[in-house]
């Protein structure tokens, strides 16, 4: 569990809480006569955690996105992909209780019970440590990784367009250098038109520093 909590970068209190936000319900039914309690009923908890967090930053930080547009994003940043790959960034399959069956049959990898077990942990933390510890776990793992792709895409898929004006043109992106402790680390990319650099950009990871430098790139082709 304490492998669970760094990855997190939360300590609980009550390590019963996240006991609890990790046992499915097929574990909890083959323990009755213990007294086991399944994850289900903190996964409708984070299910609205999630749900009114995502909503509040999209409010925040889009002031000129109509309702529709707001749901939509929130649908997407909620779903079950979204919360599969948090959970692999979590590695969360190997931490559940599972029933013997459900271990049979490959239940550590399946979508829909690592997407529920996501939802339980963060409101593990939420009944844990507040809103505002669960709102540091879904900022780092879902909506600070959802700006990254979205930047990411944008700026390099704006280069490409770019360059492709001209026939025969080929972009490349190289990692040239990082510095910092493993834990904040900022990477160093180059990114070269034909072999000749043309941008250069710094960010937390490297697909940060991608999209920094194609939008230098963008910016010195543009100039």
């Amino acid at each position: 569990m304490e492998a669970l909590e760094e990855k997190l970068g939360y300590r609980f209190k009550d390590r019963a809480l996240l006991e609890n936000a990790l046992t499915h319900s097929s574990y909890a039914n083959e323990n009755k006569s213990r007294g086991v309690q399944s994850n289900e009923r903190l996964e409708f908890l984070g299910d609205s955690v999630l749900g009114m967090v995502v909503a509040d930053y999209l409010f925040r930080t889009h002031p000129d996105l109509p309702e529709g547009d707001l749901t939509r994003t929130r649908a997407a940043l909620v779903c079950e992909g979204s919360l599969v790959e948090v959970a692999q960034c979590l590695s969360l399959g190997s931490y559940l209780k599972l029933g013997k069956g459900e271990e049979a049959g490959g239940g550590r990898e399946r979508p829909s019970i690592v997407a529920d077990a996501v939802e339980a942990v963060l409101a593990a933390v939420y009944l844990d440590g507040g809103i505002g510890s669960a709102r540091k776990i879904i900022q780092t793992f879902i909506l600070d990784r959802e700006e990254e792709k979205s930047a990411s895409r944008d700026y390099k898929t704006a280069l490409q367009e770019l360059v492709q004006r001209e026939s025969g043109q080929v972009l490349g992106y190289q990692l040239i250098g990082s510095e910092g402790p493993d834990h904040a680390k900022t990477f160093t990319v180059e990114v070269d038109l034909n072999g000749n650099p043309i941008g250069r950009g710094k960010g937390r990871s490297k697909k940060e520093a991608e999209q920094n430098a194609a939008k230098a790139a963008i910016e010195k082709l543009n100039g």
